[in-house]
Order: C-alpha cells, then sequence, then structure tokens
C-alpha cells in the first residue's frame, strides 16, 4: 500500500507542483481579452430515449471503475436503471451539481520503459465512473452546440471538433509550407512542446473564461461542480491508496477535459500579430514566411518571446529543450542566427513527427514513407510467424488490423509522393496477401486482390484522396480548407459543376499534395461516384468498381 500511496502522491500534485514552478512574467503581457458573448448557454432537459442512444455509442469495455463497473455491465442493464438515470440527470441539470460519487478516479500506473523505481516511467491510466461518462456525454453534446452555433472557437483549432481531424491539421499546414515553396520562399516552423498542459491547466482561469463564452448561470454552476472536490486513488499490485484530492487540471479520461481545454488555449491564437498557428489540442505548432531568412528568424525569435509570456502567465509549462523548428523550402540556408525563446537556443531539425506524420524540410515524404515500411515489416514478420496455423479469413482479419491502419493514416498526404518513394510500400503490401492467402512468395497477386476483396495501395491512396475531396465537394471541411478549392466554371459544360478548377504548379511539393492531385482525380471520377448519397456509399461503389477492375485486369 506504501507503493500505491507514493505513486498516487506523484500523479495527483505532479501537474499542481509544475504549474507553481511557473513564474509570472516579469513583463506584463497586454490583455487579449476574450469577446464576451451576450448568449448563455441553457441545460435542455434529458429524455430516457437521449441517454439509451448515447449508452449505445460507448464501446464494450470491461476496465472496471471505483465502484467496480465496466461499461459493459452499464450497456446489458440500462433499460432497467434508464428511468432512475433520467431523474439523476435531470435533477444535476437543474441544480446545477455534478455528483460527488461521479468525481472519484481510479489509476492505473502502466510501465513505460527505464527504471521500474522511478515513478515518471509510469503513465496514469484515469478510470472514471461510468455513470459520469453518460453523463458528460449528455453535457458536451448541449456545449458543443452551443460552441458551434456562435462560432467560439477559433478556426485554427483542429482538435476535438466534429468535422475535423488530424489530418485536415496536417493538410492546414502543409498547404502553407509547400505555396511558401512554390513562391521560392522559406517557411520556419516552430513545433512546441508543452508538459502535462492538461494536469497544469488553472480551474479559476478556465471558469472565467468560460464565463466570458457564455457558460453562466447553472451551466456555470455545473461546471464549477465538475471540476471541484474530484479526488482518485491508485490501484497498483492489487492494493488501493489512500485518497487524495485533485485541484489543478482537467480529467484524465474524460470526455468533456479535452473541449475544455482548448476552450482554456483558444485566445492563444490572437496573441502573436505576425506568427499563424495550427493547433490540435495541446499540439501547437507555429509557423512563418518570408523571403529574408535573417529576419524571419529574427521576428519569430521576438514573437516567441510574447508567446512564452503567454503560456507563463496562464500557467502552461513550455519545455524550451523539447520544442524544436524546421525551416522549410528549397534555397540554400548558409551561416543562419540561431532561433532562441528568452537565453534558450531551440534545436533545429530537417524532419520532425506532426500528429503521427513525419515532416521533412522540403515535403518529401521519405522518412515519413520510410517510418510506414518499419512498421509494415514488424506487422508483416507476425504474419509470417502464425500463417501456418491461422485459416485465409483470420489472417485476412490481422492483416486489415495490423498493416491496413499504417497503410491510410492520412494516406491522401502523403501517398501522392514519387512512386519510387511509394514502390516499396506496395510490395510489402503484396507480400502481406500473399501471405493472407497461404501462397507462394513468387505468385502473382492479380487473382488474390479481388479474391480477398483487398484493395492495391495505389488504389487505397485513390480512395482516400476521393473521401477527402467528397468532404469538400458537400462542404464538410473547415473554412480554410474549402477555401483551397474553386468550383471550375464553364458556361459550355454541364458537368463543370461537379469539377474542381486545376492549379497551374512549378515545384514538386505543391504538385504532389491533395490540393492538386485531388483535384486532378476528383475531375476524372464518373458522375455516379461524385453524386454518391453519402461518404459511406462512395467507399462502397469505389471499393466495388476496383474489385470489378481487379476481375477485368
Amino acid at each position: 500500500m506504501l507503493i500505491a500511496n507514493e505513486l498516487n502522491e506523484y500523479f495527483a500534485n505532479v501537474g499542481n507542483k509544475l504549474a507553481m514552478e511557473i513564474k509570472e512574467p516579469i513583463k506584463k503581457l497586454k490583455e487579449f481579452s476574450i469577446q464576451s458573448n451576450k448568449f448563455s448557454m441553457f441545460l435542455s432537459e434529458v429524455s430516457s430515449n437521449e441517454i439509451l442512444e448515447i449508452v449505445r455509442t460507448f464501446q464494450n469495455k470491461r476496465s472496471k471503475d471505483w465502484n467496480d463497473i465496466d461499461m459493459s455491465l452499464i450497456k446489458n442493464t440500462i433499460e432497467f436503471i434508464v428511468e432512475p438515470l433520467t431523474h439523476i440527470f435531470n435533477m444535476s441539470f437543474k441544480e446545477g451539481i455534478f455528483p460527488n460519487n461521479m468525481k472519484i478516479a481510479k489509476i492505473i500506473p502502466i510501465f513505460k520503459n527505464g527504471d521500474r523505481h522511478i515513478f515518471t516511467n509510469y503513465r496514469p491510466i484515469s478510470l472514471l465512473s461510468q455513470f459520469s461518462k453518460i453523463l458528460e456525454k449528455l453535457f458536451v453534446k448541449r456545449m458543443n452546440n452551443f460552441i458551434g452555433k456562435f462560432n467560439l472557437l477559433h478556426e485554427d483549432q483542429y482538435g476535438f471538433r466534429a468535422g475535423r481531424s488530424t489530418s485536415m491539421a496536417i493538410m492546414h499546414l502543409v498547404d502553407h509550407i509547400s505555396s511558401s515553396i512554390e513562391k521560392k520562399k522559406f517557411t520556419v516552423g516552430v513545433f512546441v512542446d508543452l508538459q502535462k498542459a492538461f494536469d497544469t491547466l488553472n480551474h479559476t482561469m478556465l471558469l472565467s473564461r468560460l464565463q466570458k463564452y457564455g457558460f453562466r448561470g447553472i451551466a456555470y454552476s455545473w461546471l464549477e461542480s465538475y471540476l471541484t472536490n474530484r479526488c482518485q486513488y491508485v490501484y497498483f499490485n492489487n492494493e488501493k491508496s489512500d485518497m487524495c484530492p485533485v485541484t489543478c487540471g482537467v480529467p484524465q479520461g474524460s470526455l468533456l477535459g479535452p473541449i475544455l481545454f482548448i476552450l482554456y488555449i483558444n485566445d492563444l491564437c490572437k496573441v502573436s500579430d505576425l506568427l499563424n498557428c495550427v493547433l490540435y489540442a495541446d499540439d501547437t505548432t507555429l509557423y512563418l514566411s518570408g523571403d529574408n531568412l535573417e529576419k524571419l528568424l529574427s521576428d519569430i525569435t521576438k514573437e516567441l518571446s510574447i508567446i512564452k509570456q503567454w503560456f507563463d502567465s496562464n500557467k502552461l509549462s513550455l519545455n524550451q529543450n523539447k520544442t524544436k523548428y524546421i525551416i522549410f523550402g528549397y534555397r540554400k540556408q548558409e551561416n543562419i542566427s540561431e532561433l532562441k525563446i528568452e537565453d534558450v537556443v531551440l534545436e533545429r531539425v530537417n524532419e520532425i513527427k506532426f500528429l503521427g506524420v513525419i515532416l521533412n524540410h522540403t515535403l518529401s515524404w521519405k522518412p515519413h514513407i520510410t517510418y510506414i515500411l518499419s512498421k509494415l515489416s514488424k506487422s508483416l514478420a507476425i504474419l509470417h510467424k502464425v500463417k501456418y496455423f491461422l485459416n485465409t479469413a483470420t489472417l485476412y482479419i490481422l492483416y486489415c488490423s495490423f498493416m491496413i491502419p499504417y497503410l491510410t493514416y492520412c494516406l491522401e498526404i502523403w501517398g501522392h509522393s514519387y512512386k519510387s518513394n511509394t514502390k516499396p510500400v506496395f510490395i510489402l503490401q503484396k507480400k502481406a496477401i500473399r501471405i493472407v492467402n497461404h501462397s507462394s512468395y513468387n505468385q502473382s497477386t492479380k487473382q488474390i486482390f479481388p479474391k480477398l476483396r483487398a484493395i492495391k495501395f495505389y488504389d487505397l491512396v485513390d480512395l482516400s484522396t476521393g473521401i477527402f475531396m467528397f468532404k469538400v465537394k458537400k462542404r464538410c471541411v473547415p473554412a480554410k480548407i474549402l477555401s483551397l478549392f474553386e468550383i471550375k466554371v464553364d458556361n459550355y459544360d454541364f458537368r463543370g459543376k461537379d469539377m474542381f478548377k486545376k492549379k497551374v504548379v512549378r515545384t514538386n511539393a505543391l504538385r504532389n499534395s491533395v490540393f492538386v492531385q485531388g483535384v486532378n482525380m476528383w475531375n476524372l471520377l464518373s458522375d455516379e461516384l461524385k453524386n454518391a448519397k453519402s461518404i459511406l456509399h462512395f467507399k462502397k461503389m469505389y471499393k466495388v468498381k476496383m474489385i470489378q477492375k481487379y476481375l477485368l485486369d
């Protein structure tokens, strides 16, 4: 129990201690006041059917909370308890009180690596009350409707928002870089590292901002109740620690926590008059383009000083030693100045992982493809080991589980690289398909792909691109992404209404981007695919067409 108590003490106070170490900036930072929303959020009544629908969306997880209840049990019994739950949740919304029994977190420490006796080598996995997840989901649904109605979040924030994803955040950054390269400009990207950002968040500051955004009255009271009087205990080696209060940050593993965090840092985008930014929750990237590299670095250094002051004022710990920067562009860069945050020199790199995709200074995608190949090779080794005692159907499930996620993640962004770069990916895919089919290493895969109803790598690239372009056509992407595409206008061609205007490009960085290749691919699609009823319908039709094509080849 002693170890469990020590771990709990560390996990509960790590954010608070880190926040206390952040010194208030000596230089007074000018106020970036949030424009007060004159409208206030109203908490509408909860219905039994709404609870039933929400519970159905949860996965059948068997991880148990502090009451030894898992979501599988809730899903199996929800019809019998939905009425009292409806009453409790309605009382919570009516009184503005989040029940105390739903504020207890069960922490499971998971060892990462290194010395097992050092607490920093353990990752805390927080298991919240199953009932609190349902109540949070009900509140988040109403909160998101309010945020969307009054457009409260900055356009550059992509995290935890409907209709947005990591791929769109990457596209935002890649478009700016490739367009700058096209104009023979430099782009300096600073990839900011924040320490324990969700854990150091200050409740008083957060509640003050929420009030300005329109969360007043009962909604404000409910949020205040949600954040305060929380506690946790650690479950380690079959032993429970004592309860420990949590006074800082947002609850880990919660549904509401990430939304509160992005509202907390929402005005970060307004701090600098020069720097542009892309945010995905706490992943912060700042960038600026220009012709004169020395001036660019000088301007960024000045602006980073202001950014650092903002982080300090808001009790967010900026890790200068892990914050890195890249100078994007084809032009030569000789004898350039250093980039600093206050007195700390930032490390310059030529490649960096950003939201799971590796960017390099020329946007060639070679480092990311190399990374994908290493992951696919490991998955291929697993398939090879188990092929002798598993049937084809089971092997195909493993192929879809181990390889397809790596093949398809942000594929529309990096998949249009030169075939000399991507060919090894297709070769590994074909090796995997042969293993799944129990075929020899040199057997042709022409008949295997249609037999397994598997899609070839280059067709997966087109499928991912087509799905993205379908979203663009339906205007289901953020405004900044949508503005990059222009509908083709042709008074003599009635098909023009479903086509996009092609761009004239000079460089490979822009030519191989989804903004150019996507338009080319979309314009060649059949009207049947362009007029699909939904993304799911588009995906099904495309796959059917590909399988038919394989059978004819």
